[in-house]
């Protein structure tokens, strides 16, 4: 099918704080690539006028974009407003009006799930959807079923491939570049696979803990905020097959087969903790038992990859921030030389924040008469440069109607699959102190394996 340029932007939760950190930058800066010249409609309910809105733009501009003020200029002249309560009709008649002779707009809905049936419906009832894109947030559900239920509502009015369900994760540059490298270098097929591949572990560490965010943290924790989504979509990029060709449809594809693949969890596949603290923190029950830290280990029933586990693990208040993906590569059948090698020795070291990395691990012999070695690692490092935000980058795709890097509803569901056996109290949590890699339980999933790896080394 071929695809067509949207001609508006239209966003709802135009005043709300994730539009002031990461969409008004992410609008300007596409406007100065010369990749946005069309109507840019914001729509809230905070009883504002538009020249308010072009204030409250340029602050959050100067504040976490770069202000350009002839950019800011271009860009003010596309912006327009309509203020209104979600609920009345009135509200989405005048952004039909302000929407002009625009045939396909894009609608992207910032704003809490609970209100995308109301709005989505509003935007039926005034003619809104007819040749239209629409772009959601994450969380896509908070379970199986109510992404089951999201998804039926989305489909009443979008066809599917209308539908950008936008994670921001992966627009950053890093997890592009897992990609790239996977299918840019020959060499790595022929080891990738459950011959070669003893283990993978990903790691996302935060050294900071929830932040103010105490309300959204006992909603979501730890497996809804960031494995069911972010990281069991990198686990997808670094074990999927090749896509058969390069559309956008052909990778998604690659990523829903492995991430249907996937075992669902059970209780003895993951461990959960709580960092000393959390409990006393604005908007947290006192005896609540939401996980700030969980470890999972899995499995892929495919030929390439069974009986490979898979260790993700992710924590608050963790000794640094850090985000890496480790393949650790299994030894000879034979040590040649006698020594006890550690099985670490070999792998291939993807770390994505807070630098990019790419480091591969190996056994060298040291200088001597011994045939005796050490551990060392070829390492490409890269600090992030002037690259695109995740958000420019996604929202550029969007309007272009490029779905590569948007979930697709197979792969959604899928995701929230392998996690829904084990949400909300299925198993204990369990206590550990603020600067550590979490309760000592999680060592428990490694059963086999040398333990968890440390990304400061």
């Amino acid at each position: 099918m071929e695809s067509h340029p949207s001609d508006a932007f239209v966003f709802f939760g135009a005043t709300g704080d994730l539009a002031y950190k990461q969409i008004f930058p992410a609008l300007q800066a596409l406007v100065r690539r010369g990749q946005l010249n069309v109507p840019i409609v914001g729509v809230g309910r905070s009883g504002w006028s538009r020249d308010k809105l072009a204030e409250h733009a340029r602050a959050s501009i100067k504040e976490h974009g770069v202000y350009d003020e002839k950019t800011f200029d271009r860009f003010v002249a596309l912006l327009k407003y309509v203020d209104g309560d979600y609920r009345e009709e009135s509200t989405f008649t005048r952004l039909r009006e302000a929407l002009g002779g625009a045939i396909a707009p894009l609608h992207y809905l910032a704003i809490p799930p609970s209100v995308f049936p109301t709005v989505i419906g509003g935007l039926a009832r005034a003619g809104c959807v007819q040749n239209a894109r629409v772009v959601i947030e994450k969380p896509f559900g908070r379970d199986l079923k109510s992404a089951r239920e999201l998804n039926a509502i989305l489909h009443e009015h979008f066809p599917e491939e209308s539908i950008f369900r936008i994670d921001h994760y992966l627009g950053k540059e890093p997890v592009q570049n897992i990609l790239y490298t996977r299918f840019s270098n020959a060499f790595l097929e022929p080891i990738w696979n459950r011959t070669h591949i003893r283990s993978l572990q990903i790691t996302m560490a935060e050294d900071f803990d929830v932040l103010g965010r105490g309300a959204f943290y006992e909603e979501a924790g730890a497996i809804r905020d960031v494995i069911q989504n972010h990281l069991l979509q990198v686990l997808s990029s670094v074990i999927m097959d090749a896509p058969l060709q390069s559309a956008p449809s052909a990778l998604r594809d690659e990523k829903s087969r492995v991430l249907r693949a996937i075992r669902p969890l059970d209780a003895q596949s993951i461990v959960r903790g709580q960092y000393h603290g959390y409990r006393t923190a604005p908007g947290v029950a006192e005896n609540s038992t939401v996980e700030t830290y969980a470890a999972v280990r899995l499995f892929v029933d495919s030929w390439r990859w069974a009986d490979v586990p898979f260790y993700i693990r992710a924590g608050k208040c963790m000794p640094v921030t850090s985000t890496e993906v480790v393949v650790e590569f299994r030894r000879p059948p034979r040590e040649v030389f006698g020594e006890l090698v550690p099985s670490l020795s070999s792998h291939l070291r993807l770390r994505l924040s807070p630098d990019v990395v790419i480091a591969l691990g190996m056994r060298v012999k040291v200088a001597g008469e011994r045939m005796a070695g050490e551990d060392v690692e070829l390492v490409v490092t890269r600090q992030p440069g002037d690259a695109m935000t995740p958000y420019e980058r996604l929202l550029g795709d969007a309007m272009r109607g490029d779905l590569g890097l948007f979930g697709r509803q197979d792969a959604i569901e899928a995701q929230w699959a392998v996690v829904d056996p084990v949400l909300g109290d299925s198993t204990p949590v369990y206590d550990y102190p603020c600067g550590t890699w979490g309760p000592r339980e999680a060592t428990r999933l490694l059963e086999g394996d040398d333990g968890w790896i440390d990304p400061r080394h």
